[in-house]
C-alpha cells in the first residue's frame, strides 16, 4: 500500500477533529454573558428585616436579614446592600451597615451616625439622611461605601429631610419646611425649593427628567419635571393607602405602602401593573430594586476555550497533511 492510498479509519478521526475544533472556536468567541434577574428588597420596620423577591413578587429571601432595631432605609448598588437602622430601640444612636446582596454581612457598623434615615447609593458614594435631636440632626452627610467621611455636613439647615434620591443630582424631602430641594453631589443648591408645600412627602424617585413623589397622607403619587418642579401630573398613581417609599427600575415604578404592607408596580405613566404584587409585609420604610444584570462569562474561559480550539485545528491539520 502506498504512503499515500486512503485510510477511511483516519479520515473519520480527521473529520471528528475538525468538528471539535469548530465546536470550541465557537463557544470561545460567541459564548454570550448569562443575565440575572431584577430583585426587590424591602426594608420592614415593624419586623425588622429586610427582603428580597423578584420584580414578579416570588419571594426569594422575604427574611435575607433579620434581627434588626427600626431598619428605616435600603439602598443596593451592584452586589453591596447599605442599610440603616437603630442600635437599641428608643435609643436615637444608629448605624449603616453593608451587607452583601445574598444577605451576608460585611460590616455592621459601617458608619455610625444618631438618627440615621434614609440612604442612597451612587458610584462610590453614599448620601445619608440624619434627623433626630442631636448635633449631627438634620442633615443630609456624604460618605464612601468603605465608610470614610467625604462631608459629614453635605447639605445642612434643613427642618425635617426625611428621604432622598440620586440621579446624577441629589434631590432631598424636607418635610419640615414643606419642600423638595434640588443640589449637586457635592451639596452645591441648585434649588433648595424645588417643589414647594411638600409637606406628605415619603418618598421620592427619579427617572430620566421625571421626579415622582409618594404623598403619605394623601394616597398619592405625584410626578414633577426633575429640571424646572413643574407639577406635571398631580395625580399619577391615586386610591393608596399610605405610600412610603418608591423605586424605578427596567421602565416601572414600585410603590411600597406603609399600612398596607404592600410593594405595587405601575407603568411610568400611572397605570396599574400589580398593585399588590407582593404582600404580607410588616411597615415598609423603604424599597430599592436593581434592575436585571449581565453577568460577564470570564475572559479566561474564553481564551482556555480558544487555545483548545487552535490546539486541536492544529493538530488536525498536521494529521492531514502526514
Amino acid at each position: 500500500m502506498s504512503a499515500n492510498s486512503f485510510n477511511p479509519h483516519e479520515q473519520r478521526r480527521i473529520n471528528v477533529r475538525s468538528l471539535l475544533c469548530v465546536l470550541l472556536a465557537f463557544l470561545g468567541l460567541f459564548a454570550t454573558p448569562g443575565r440575572a434577574g431584577a430583585q426587590i428588597f424591602v426594608a420592614n420596620f415593624g419586623d425588622g428585616t429586610v427582603g428580597k423577591y423578584s420584580t414578579s413578587g416570588e419571594p426569594l429571601a422575604p427574611a435575607l436579614i433579620s434581627g434588626l432595631v427600626s431598619p428605616r432605609g435600603v439602598a443596593v448598588l451592584g452586589d453591596d446592600l447599605f442599610l440603616t437602622s437603630s442600635v437599641m430601640p428608643n435609643n436615637g444612636a444608629g448605624i449603616v451597615s453593608k451587607y452583601n446582596v445574598s444577605g451576608e454581612s460585611v460590616d455592621q457598623t459601617l458608619i455610625q451616625l444618631f438618627g440615621p434615615s434614609a440612604i442612597a447609593a451612587s458610584g462610590t458614594n453614599l448620601f445619608v439622611v440624619n434627623s433626630n435631636i442631636s448635633s449631627e440632626s438634620d442633615k443630609v452627610g456624604k460618605y464612601t461605601t468603605s465608610g470614610a467621611v467625604v462631608d459629614h455636613d453635605l447639605i445642612g439647615g434643613l427642618s425635617i429631610p426625611n428621604t432622598l434620591a440620586v440621579s446624577g443630582k441629589l434631590f432631598v424631602a424636607d418635610i419640615g419646611n414643606g419642600e423638595i430641594g434640588k443640589y449637586t453631589t457635592s451639596g452645591e443648591p441648585l434649588n433648595a425649593n424645588l417643589v414647594p408645600e411638600a409637606s406628605s412627602v415619603s418618598g421620592i424617585a427619579v427617572f430620566g427628567n421625571s421626579l415622582f413623589v409618594a404623598n403619605f397622607s394623601l394616597g398619592t403619587i405625584s410626578q414633577y419635571n426633575a429640571t424646572t418642579g413643574e407639577l406635571v401630573t398631580p395625580t399619577l398613581v391615586a386610591g393608596l393607602d399610605h405610600p412610603s417609599a418608591l423605586a424605578v427600575a427596567e421602565g416601572y415604578l414600585f410603590v411600597s405602602d406603609f399600612f398596607a404592607g404592600t410593594v405595587g408596580e405601575y407603568t411610568l405613566s400611572g397605570e396599574t401593573v400589580d398593585a399588590t404584587l407582593i404582600s404580607g409585609l410588616n411597615q415598609l420604610t423603604s424599597i430599592d430594586v436593581i434592575s436585571a444584570s449581565v453577568t460577564e462569562v470570564s475572559s479566561t474561559w474564553s481564551l482556555l476555550l480558544l487555545g483548545l480550539a487552535a490546539t486541536l485545528c492544529l493538530k488536525t491539520r498536521m494529521g492531514a497533511t502526514n
